[in-house]
């Protein structure tokens, strides 16, 4: 499939409707799903305050199979501002890998407060599974993963969504969060490794 041949849609139209907007944007992703077996693996991937949340949280309310699926959020998982190359490894070796091997599969929160690791949460290889965050879309994760949402978005907006969101202790440490994801979206180029893209915010073109 050609970049030009992926999906898109906009998570909000110049008229906001709450309910219509969140069905155009999942909507690419249940079409996807109905082919992807019982328990397919989910990754969202988007810079900080795309929205990638939000739309894991939709996904996880209008899942299509009986199996409810298990929701990842990297932001638990992350060893801190500068964490995200380790998170992406964590994922990759304790939850991904294992879970395509049929075999237990476990994710370690970080405790932010204490600023160390804290207890394992286990991860069920029967069950379908979302992960959302920072870094999922991995060039090593692709072979791992069934469908893969990148999440574009405009800097402006989404910083100041970002910021709302997590308020003056992300303030200080935004330049140091990117400069790591800029390193990470060279090295990996995540949105190539994506099945279907998604504009986050208003008038953004696909990648």
């Amino acid at each position: 499939m050609s970049s030009s041949d992926l999906p898109t849609a906009a998570l909000e139209p110049a008229a906001p409707n709450p309910v219509g907007d969140r069905r155009m944007l999942l909507a690419p992703v249940l079409r996807d799903l109905a082919a992807a077996g019982v328990a397919p693996v989910v990754l969202i991937d988007g810079p900080s305050g795309a929205g990638k949340s939000t739309l894991a949280d939709a996904l996880v309310v209008a899942w299509p199979g009986p199996l409810r699926p298990t929701l990842v959020r990297l932001d638990d998982i992350y060893p801190g501002w500068q964490g995200l190359d380790a998170a992406v490894m964590h994922l990759g070796e304790q939850v991904l890998t294992p879970r395509r091997l049929g075999r237990p599969a476990a994710w370690r929160r970080y405790d932010w407060e204490r600023r160390e690791s804290a207890e394992w949460h286990p991860v069920d290889p029967a069950r379908p599974l979302i992960v959302e965050g920072c870094g999922t879309l991995a060039a090593a994760h692709a072979p791992l993963s069934d469908i893969r949402v990148w999440l574009a978005a405009d800097d402006r907006i989404r910083k100041q969504r970002a910021l709302a969101r997590d308020g003056e202790l992300f303030r200080s440490h935004w330049d140091q969060w990117e400069a790591g994801w800029d390193a990470y979206r060279e090295r990996e180029a995540p949105e190539r490794q994506a099945t279907i893209r998604l504009a986050g915010t208003p008038d953004i073109r696909r990648p």
